[in-house]
């Protein structure tokens, strides 16, 4: 079976003074997370579409589901995890103990605050996690990266052209993301940055999907205006 996990945990600590989690500020008259949920709508081939959300806005997201049309059986609202690893652990132990899972199952997990994936990056990230088992979406880097190990001088510049920026969706063989996942120690939990980093710390490979640069996160003030720029565009073609 192939499920979703829509990732709504934030906080949205870094959108300044407003009302709510970033995922359910408004873009262009409707919540970021109904455009991102209407993505994975679309797609026949989820069995299962989960959202983790903080336990005080699950109501909330459930009312939101209602009024754009969203409550549908395929979708289910769940309190997610203390951090980003968290709450995709919170969907993958969800999906274990309602539907039980198989070798074969895979789930893809994306920001409920990038709105913006096409067809092509999801249904890329679902053929190639049933062929490799896991899957990162990422785009090439375009500035050159320096590396600071002490935030103070450079430590290294690695070479652009074997860089990459990370997007999601990121997608996995669910028993193989568990499997990892409970093997790992401490001290390296504590160094994840994301789900695709697991398994790098423990030698698998990851198959790499090309994003696009407009699949853009909405974490600040100015990531919400260039998300409503590229509304405006797309609705004047």
């Amino acid at each position: 079976m192939i499920y979703a996990g829509i990732l709504a945990g934030g906080i949205g600590s870094r959108m300044g003074n407003v009302p709510m989690p970033k995922q359910f500020l408004l873009l262009n008259e409707k919540p970021i997370i109904v455009h991102t949920i209407e993505k994975f709508v679309l797609n026949s081939k989820f069995e299962k579409i989960v959202i983790a959300t903080p336990k005080e806005w699950v109501n909330h997201t459930k009312d939101i589901l209602k009024k754009f049309n969203l409550d549908l059986p395929t979708i289910t609202v769940i309190v997610g995890g203390s951090d980003r690893n968290g709450t995709i652990m919170s969907i993958v132990n969800y999906i274990e103990e309602t539907y039980s899972v198989s070798e074969e199952d895979i789930i893809v997990t994306h920001d409920a605050v990038r709105p913006f994936l096409t067809h092509r990056i999801i249904q890329e990230n679902i053929d190639n996690a049933l062929e490799y088992g896991s899957v990162d979406t990422v785009i090439e880097a375009v500035d050159t990266i320096v590396e600071s190990q002490d935030n103070e001088f450079i430590s290294s510049i690695p070479r652009r052209d074997y860089m990459y920026q990370g997007q999601t969706p990121q997608s996995f063989n669910i028993k193989k993301l568990q499997e990892l996942y409970y093997g790992l120690s401490d001290s390296e939990k504590e160094i994840l940055t994301d789900a695709c980093k697991i398994f790098a710390l423990k030698g698998e490979k990851v198959k790499l999907v090309r994003g696009e640069n407009f699949n853009i996160k909405i974490t600040t003030p100015f990531d919400l205006n260039v998300a409503n720029s590229i509304i405006k565009g797309s609705l004047d073609k």
